[in-house]
């Protein structure tokens, strides 16, 4: 029997070492700033807030909840017991998809458009107050560029 001698770990630089350090800093502090507002200002959870901000964008403000599940990167179950909650709050029903027994769909409530159009204003004041108003152009162009460029690497491709 011979030994398979491993590959030697391929250690980041320093300057790599710069970048995921900053990444890593960057991220967690500027979610939990937006994070914090939108539950204060809003009394929504960012997952709250994703879900009606999706389906406030939608064709009749409905989705199915097998595409929101994959669009939020999230198992069905999961999804489906968040939806409850929300059910719960009146922001969104479920429905059954006329002529399909298999598929469900998640439907935008009044209560719900009226609670993503008062939260979206103060959403993006906040967002613009922790990150956007912070950035050059320059810098947002970059922060833009490699963002796209990630998640196309990981196959997710921006809706337009």
């Amino acid at each position: 029997m011979t030994e398979s001698a491993s590959p030697e770990p391929r250690w980041l630089t320093s300057r790599e070492q710069d970048a995921w350090y900053a990444w890593r800093r960057m991220f967690p502090l500027v979610n939990a700033e937006i994070s914090r507002d939108l539950g204060t200002d809003s009394n929504l959870s960012e997952p709250d807030y994703d879900v009606l901000s999706v389906l406030s964008g939608t064709d009749g403000t409905r989705m199915r909840i097998t595409a929101l599940a994959e669009l939020m990167q999230w198992s069905r179950s999961r999804l489906s017991h968040h939806l409850t909650r929300m059910e719960q709050r009146g922001l969104v029903r479920r429905e059954e998809v006329a002529g399909d027994g298999r598929g469900a769909e998640v439907v935008l409530t009044d209560a719900g458009l009226a609670t993503i159009r008062e939260a979206a204003p103060l959403h993006v004041a906040s967002v613009r107050r922790h990150l956007i108003d912070l950035l050059t152009p320059e810098e947002l162009d970059a922060l833009a560029g490699i963002g796209e460029n990630i998640a196309r690497r990981l196959g997710v491709r921006r809706k337009s």
